[in-house]
């Protein structure tokens, strides 16, 4: 998690398979290490206000490609737990002003936009927004869907039986 243009310089520099670049020979453990830096994505979580204040700074490195952001630990990090009822900090005013700034860096600086979001519900807003690398939710959260879609087609299968099945409540789906 990145919060300073220090940060994103150090990350750019030090970027290799085995050792920082600097450490290796001058074949780069037997040119292996320079390919593979050329080959190398480097992607930064956008996850604090730090980060936003510094956003132009840190994507103006030469070297980042991606600017990956994380609306949960940003709106944590604005404190906008605090100020709304989940789920409403996802479309507050702060949350767009940070967002739309980090579209203004990663726009003028050629770096991809990223985004992780549980679902495809909101793919469309975010696409349309220029955010081209989206994540649609992570592996708990795939078994979770995929679990939750088994156990209703459970219930509606047992639904007209003598004994229907019906599972117990759970925050879980």
């Amino acid at each position: 998690m990145l919060r300073s243009l220090v940060g994103s310089e150090m990350c750019i520099r030090d970027r290799s398979v085995y050792f920082p670049q600097p450490s290796t020979n001058a074949a780069g453990l037997l040119g292996y290490v320079s390919s593979a830096n050329r080959n190398t994505i480097v992607a930064f979580q956008v996850e604090t206000a730090d980060c936003i204040k510094n956003i132009d700074e840190i994507l103006a490195v030469k070297g980042v490609d991606i600017a990956f952001l994380g609306q949960n630990d940003l709106c944590m990090s604005m404190g906008l737990y605090e100020k709304y009822v989940f789920p409403e900090m996802y479309t507050s005013t702060e949350l767009s002003d940070a967002t739309n700034k980090l579209k203004v860096a990663a726009v003028a600086n050629g770096v991809v936009l990223g985004i992780f979001l549980f679902g495809t519900d909101r793919v469309a807003e975010f696409q349309q927004q220029g955010f081209n690398f989206i994540s649609i939710g992570n592996d708990l959260h795939h078994a979770l869907t995929q679990a939750g879609t088994h156990v209703r087609k459970l219930e509606e299968i047992t639904t007209n039986l003598a004994a229907p099945w019906k599972r117990q409540d759970t925050a879980m789906f």
